[in-house]
């Protein structure tokens, strides 16, 4: 298991000092995979006798094992997109509608494979979107269009969702006093962004209903999720395909209007109105 699923399923038993550690390792891993245990200590504040308590609770053999693995996983971050990009190269060089042909057909699985998504799942995790005081969105790195997409429909059809950690505003600021009447919505693909993860987790300890959107079953943030969409995105294309991400939320945002009622359909009425008189929109 990847140290991100070791430490969502230990989470909870693990004493603030460990916790403590834990952040430290998840918000630095080239110091930890490159610098002295003393030396990660001394920068962190937290005692050499804490990391080795947290490596044994994380069933880790040693040190050396978690570094291991630190280091590979930086390596893969690296060499990842372009290796696919290396691949494509090869693949497609002498032939462009080869490569168009092969990314059509493999978005158009991708699309077919949503058809068998939990419906169940769905309904209440669109129930409590509506019914929440407020939704928060989070999307980082690849992802962060796609919740700027999903924030602009709500925005037509509700007042009280809102994108954390938008421009540069504090990630803190958006979080702060969600409870279980709120709502978390995450999308993150690998590799995976670290303030998504920490966000799932201190919504979840909080009673938030955290939605995690993603394409493998291995992201850390669906330990904590209330409700986890799993969506694939193959393609040879050199990065995740997003065309069945973005079906998704519209969909989502589409099931959430139909169900409710005459509130939303006077919002987006309003909404075009205000467009309108502030000349948003080209009128011919």
């Amino acid at each position: 298991m990847s140290f991100e699923t070791r430490l969502a399923e230990r989470y909870d038993s693990l004493s603030e000092a460990l916790r403590q550690a834990a952040r430290y390792l998840e918000d630095n891993p080239v110091d930890v995979a490159t610098r002295p245990l003393r030396a990660v200590s001394k920068e962190s504040g937290v005692s050499p006798a804490a990391f080795t308590r947290l490596i044994r609770a994380l069933d880790y053999d040693d040190i050396e094992a978690l570094r291991d693995e630190f280091r590979d996983k930086i390596t893969r971050k690296i060499d990842n997109f372009a290796h696919r990009a290396e691949r494509l190269q090869q693949q497609y060089h002498a032939d462009t509608s080869s490569f168009f042909d092969a990314h059509l057909a493999a978005c158009q699985a991708n699309l077919e494979s949503v058809a068998q998504i939990d419906r169940a799942l769905l309904e209440r995790a669109a129930l409590k979107l509506s019914e929440a005081r407020k939704v928060v969105l989070m999307g980082a790195l690849g992802s962060t269009g796609v919740v700027e997409y999903l924030s602009y429909m709500a925005n037509f059809c509700a007042d009280n969702w809102s994108m954390a950690s938008r421009m540069g505003a504090s990630l803190g600021g958006g979080l702060t006093g969600l409870d279980n009447r709120d709502a978390l919505l995450i999308v993150t693909k690998p590799p995976f962004s670290d303030r998504a993860i920490r966000a799932a987790r201190f919504a979840s300890d909080r009673g938030v209903y955290v939605i995690v959107i993603t394409d493998t079953h291995r992201c850390p943030a669906l330990q904590v999720a209330s409700a986890g969409f799993v969506l694939p995105t193959t393609s040879p294309h050199f990065y995740s395909s997003y065309v069945t991400t973005l079906f998704f939320v519209e969909a989502l945002i589409g099931l959430i209007v139909s169900r409710s009622g005459d509130t939303a359909k006077a919002r987006i009425a309003e909404v075009e109105q205000t467009t309108q008189v502030l000349a948003e929109v080209w009128d011919q």
